[in-house]
């Protein structure tokens, strides 16, 4: 039988990474991700949930992530599923967390720092591959709002 494992999360980072390396000289750093799903009940209520998520980072991600992500910045990590199991006094542990392979940063330069400002969305790719940078401006179709505020000319009158 077929199996697909891909995780795409968007949301704020819970706490400043600690980037540490393993024997081998490979950077690895765990990140705590809040991701918000807001729907409407069957009695018509808005209710807002927030779900915690382990990511593991390993390599120039991880690196990435210890220089530019601090706690509050937002951020969408792309990766797969991985079950840690473990025996602590005689009792069996298991805890689904995400191993990221590909993270983007969103928002501008120091936010979730309080500084403030716009810059440039980074990527970083993992297992080695060397950071990226994408340019919006005018000519990309982006407004001055910045990249995450749609094409020019979008309309907000779209219910979705």
């Amino acid at each position: 039988m077929a199996s697909f494992n891909k995780v795409i999360l968007l949301g704020n980072v819970t706490r400043d990474p600690e980037l540490r390396y393993i024997s081998s000289g490979t950077a690895v750093t765990d990140i705590g991700l809040a991701v918000n799903d807001r729907r409407k009940t069957a009695s018509g209520e808005w209710v807002e949930e927030t779900t915690f998520v382990d990511v593991t980072l390993w390599g120039r991600t991880a690196e990435v992530a210890g220089e530019y992500v601090t706690k509050g910045s937002p951020l969408l990590i792309e990766g797969r599923l991985k079950l840690d199991t473990w025996e602590k006094d005689g009792k069996k542990n298991s805890k689904l967390r995400v191993v990221g392979e590909r993270m983007q940063l969103l928002g501008g330069r120091g936010e979730g720092r309080g500084e403030g400002g716009r810059g440039k969305p980074r990527v970083a790719a993992g297992r080695g591959a060397p950071q990226a940078e994408e340019n919006y401006d005018q000519s990309s179709g982006f407004d001055d709002a910045g990249p995450g505020a749609g094409p020019v000319g979008a309309d907000d009158d779209i219910p979705f």
